[in-house]
């Protein structure tokens, strides 16, 4: 087992300034806020390329690449659920991240040799958008099993925050070494770092273990969760409340995507050089994670405790609503920058975290298939439908202000879908502390 590593006082007492930290947590916390700052930062070192790819191979084509991506996500989620089920989390978690460490050399040594192939582009975006959402929800699923709701609702903003950093390290990183190096060179970086995550899980996990010393139940969760392959699909339809979470992604998933089909064709319309359009996208990332890391710090820890989940979760669909009711009055790139930016940033800051507790107070076979199979084949099969709603509503002739506005009613179901879930896990969460009290 590895050695426990325990911050100073001077540490502990930043960390207790910052968030409500109590104590025997402060060690899990720093290693938490690294772990996801590598992931993130890993990640942005290639968003850009992957957008830039998107856009250079058509943006009437994004729906298929979508549509590629949702096929991909089908493959993969049966070979997650037949890894979890046999093997420890010890071995399962960073045998997922070596996987991907494994894929982005192979793309490195594609993209040295000179390959250039409209298929090695799309294959990369394809990818790059399976691997985003796969890490990061085997991050959260990984949260949920350690932390309970208490810690949760305490840690998670701070948390989140740590990819946060990384989000913005990483567009720092590729804006600083892509010229010089080559943006293929920077592929190895990114690789680099998903090792950094792996160290983080092993930490924590020894951590878990410490804790189990004194309470045993900790350490059950380390064991192999079991089941069946598929058994997050069977969990899904058989409980109203994760159907009501996969209602909550699909409405999430539709706006963004339609978001941004926008974003697209407007910045390919403003700019006809891909240099420029590379450097809005960066620019973008930068503001977006700048202000997400404000709000993470400053706001979201204490969100929660003012207005309770439910109205956090709805907060950002609200303002949403808002949004798209301006971009459909004026459908131009400053009015897109500001509602992207925003969105983005509120999704990162608020909704993000907000909706990962409602998994804590889940089974495990819940919190890392069930979770899996809706991070992943919900997300993309919802991104893969609104990605052809769109294109057809475009082909009807429906301008940039009209979409906007259909969106606008879809908005307002999300903040009302996610109220109820936030008082949902509430409950759910009372009476499983109720039930514990009374053992």
């Amino acid at each position: 087992m590895l050695p426990i590593w325990r911050p100073g006082k001077r540490i502990a007492g930043l960390l207790q300034r910052l968030v409500d930290v109590r104590p025997g947590e402060a060690a899990a916390l720093v290693w938490a806020f690294l772990y996801f700052f590598s992931l993130l930062c890993s990640y942005y070192i290639v968003r850009p390329m992957r957008d830039e790819m998107g856009i250079a191979g058509g943006v009437d084509k994004l729906q298929w690449l979508f549509t590629g991506t949702f096929l991909v996500m089908l493959a993969v989620v049966p070979l997650f659920g037949w890894v979890s089920s046999r093997f420890e989390r010890r071995r399962f978690l960073p045998a997922v991240y070596w996987f991907f460490i494994v894929n982005l050399l192979l793309f490195f040594v594609l993209f040295q040799s000179g390959v250039t192939h409209a298929w090695v582009a799309r294959a990369f975006f394809i990818w790059t958008s399976v691997f985003n959402l796969f890490v990061v929800s085997v991050f959260w699923s990984f949260m949920a099993d350690i932390f309970s709701n208490a810690q949760a609702r305490r840690l998670f903003g701070f948390i989140a925050a740590g990819g946060t950093a990384g989000a913005i390290c990483g567009p720092l990183l590729t804006t600083a070494l892509a010229l010089p190096l080559g943006p293929a060179n920077l592929l190895p970086v990114s690789a680099g770092l998903l090792g950094m995550a792996v160290i983080c899980i092993h930490r924590l996990a020894a951590w878990q273990a410490a804790a189990g010393q004194e309470n045993p139940a900790a350490t059950e969760n380390g064991a192999a969760i079991g089941g069946q392959v598929l058994a997050g699909v069977r969990l899904v339809l058989r409980s109203p409340y994760l159907l009501g979470i996969c209602l909550l992604m699909l409405l999430f998933t539709t706006l963004a995507t339609f978001l941004y089909f926008q974003q697209a064709q407007i910045v390919r319309d403003s700019f006809s050089d891909p240099a420029q359009r590379t450097a809005v996208f960066a620019a973008m990332d930068l503001a977006v994670n700048i202000l997400t890391l404000l709000f993470q710090v400053l706001l979201t820890g204490r969100l929660v405790r003012w207005l309770g989940l439910g109205w956090t979760l709805a907060l950002v669909p609200l303002l949403l609503a808002a949004g798209f009711l301006a971009l459909g009055l004026s459908p131009v790139l400053a009015v897109l920058l500001v509602v992207q930016v925003l969105r983005r940033a509120g999704n990162y800051a608020i909704m993000r975290p907000a909706r990962e507790m409602l998994y804590v107070v889940l089974g495990r076979e819940e919190k890392y298939k069930a979770k899996n199979f809706i991070d992943t084949v919900v997300y993309r099969g919802g991104d893969a439908l609104s990605a052809w709603a769109y294109a057809g509503l475009r082909a009807l002739g429906l301008s940039l202000s009209v979409i906007a506005f259909v969106a606008v009613p879809l908005a307002l179901l999300w903040a009302g879908t996610a109220y109820r879930l936030g008082q949902a896990q509430t409950r759910r969460s009372w009476i499983r502390g109720r039930s514990r009290f009374s053992q």
